[in-house]
């Protein structure tokens, strides 16, 4: 027996609403699913606990993309608070870093490069920006300030803590810095960035940090640093 085509169009309006309510939940259930699936898998973590977590975490985390989606002020207070348990750290943790550094290869340690570049280029692109959007009366005046500032948080990722000594002198440093040339780089080592080599760390990384800019941010970023170098060697 044959099926009656308009007994099937009367079966099919009868159960539409039924129908249209069961692709409806499918749907739901997909998206969903498929939601929980991309949170659990992409989601983004948080930083771990300097001092209560252990080193391979402490560590792996700077080897994750999500560190570099953390604002830049929680960026450096996270490796402030590591290189002070780094200095305090006793035989057996410093043997564990020691090893996992070791052990940082192919991927993880491109992850961990790029990680640094992108650093610092949100480092110089925070300070272009700004830069860039003051009036020029007041642009020397906040280069001094900058690298004032970038110093000091260079001698306290080095030392724990900032070398007692006047802004003014910091400054006069740059300018003698300057005069000599210290800023050059000297093969691929890469500067401290303290007040003696605070500028030749600039010129480090404008070429570094070239690969993980935009075209708008290189130059703001070019100008700025071109204005640092000029700002200081003028006085000469």
């Amino acid at each position: 027996m044959g099926i009656d085509i308009d007994d099937l169009r009367w079966w099919i309006d009868r159960r539409k609403r039924e129908l249209t309510l069961a692709l409806a939940a499918l749907l739901a259930v997909s998206t969903v699913g498929g939601g929980l699936w991309w949170w659990n898998a992409v989601r983004w973590r948080k930083p771990p606990s300097i001092f209560d977590s252990p080193v391979d975490d402490v560590l792996g985390y700077l080897a994750l993309p999500d560190f570099n989606k953390l604002p830049l002020d929680e960026r450096m207070r996270f490796m402030l608070e590591l290189s002070d348990r780094f200095r305090g750290a006793d035989g057996a943790e410093s043997a564990a870093w020691a090893g996992f550094l070791a052990g940082v290869k192919g991927p993880v340690r491109q992850q961990l490069t790029q990680n640094a570049r992108v650093l610092a280029k949100d480092i110089l692109a925070d300070g272009a920006r700004n830069y860039v959007n003051l009036p020029p009366a007041e642009r020397g005046k906040y280069i001094e300030e900058w690298v004032v500032k970038w110093s000091k948080m260079g001698e306290r990722l080095a030392t724990g803590k900032e070398r007692e000594r006047s802004d003014s002198d910091r400054i006069g440093d740059f300018k003698r810095q300057s005069e000599r040339g210290e800023s050059r780089m000297e093969g691929r080592e890469i500067p401290d960035l303290d007040d003696s080599r605070a500028l030749g760390f600039l010129d480090f990384w404008q070429s570094e940090v070239e690969v993980a800019s935009t075209p708008v941010e290189q130059g703001q970023i070019a100008k700025f640093l071109d204005d640092v170098r000029g700002h200081f060697s003028k006085a000469f």
